[in-house]
């Protein structure tokens, strides 16, 4: 089997690609318990990186997070960070 070529033009725009993403940060915090709520949304919680109160993670500005984060508006908080 043959492999593809790397390039020196395709791993650059990956590169560029990535730091254009990694600027951009949300401060999540948890403020609501999953106890009594429905399984998935703890698991999207610990998908996130939250599992007790008042835990706060640093995580990407992407689509996937921010739908993530918008299952459980109710039970975290939103923070840009700077």
């Amino acid at each position: 089997m043959v492999e593809p070529k790397k390039t020196a033009q395709g791993t650059a725009a990956k590169a560029k690609k990535a730091s254009a993403s990694a600027g951009k940060t949300i401060r999540v915090t948890q403020i609501g318990s999953p106890i009594g709520r429905e399984d998935w949304q703890r698991e999207t919680l610990i998908g996130l990186g939250l599992n007790k109160l008042n835990r706060t993670r640093e995580l990407q500005d992407t689509p996937s997070v921010r739908g993530m984060v918008a299952r459980v508006h109710h039970l975290v908080k939103i923070e840009d960070a700077a």
